[in-house]
């Protein structure tokens, strides 16, 4: 029962870090480093991406960002939302 109530917290607390990140692209540094796979130095380049081009238009656009990649984006795209 224990267990069980452990799970239904971390699946609650996975929710919230997804709702927090609904519109993924836009986010904070510490909310990308959320993201599996992406540390401090590729967060930092999304921002860096962000802010020289503007707002995301697509999720592929990621791929543009130094660092990240095809099988990054394919780990991280369940998460992402452009709006």
């Amino acid at each position: 029962e224990e267990r069980l109530r452990q799970a239904e917290a971390q699946a609650a607390e996975a929710e919230k870090a997804q709702a927090d990140l609904e519109n993924t692209l836009a986010a904070t540094q510490a909310e990308l480093e959320g993201l599996d796979g992406i540390g401090a130095a590729k967060a930092q380049a999304i921002i860096d991406y962000r802010d020289e081009y503007g707002n995301f238009l697509s999720v592929e656009e990621l791929l543009e960002v130094d660092g990240i990649g095809a099988a990054t984006l394919e780990r991280i795209r369940p998460y992402l939302t452009v709006e």
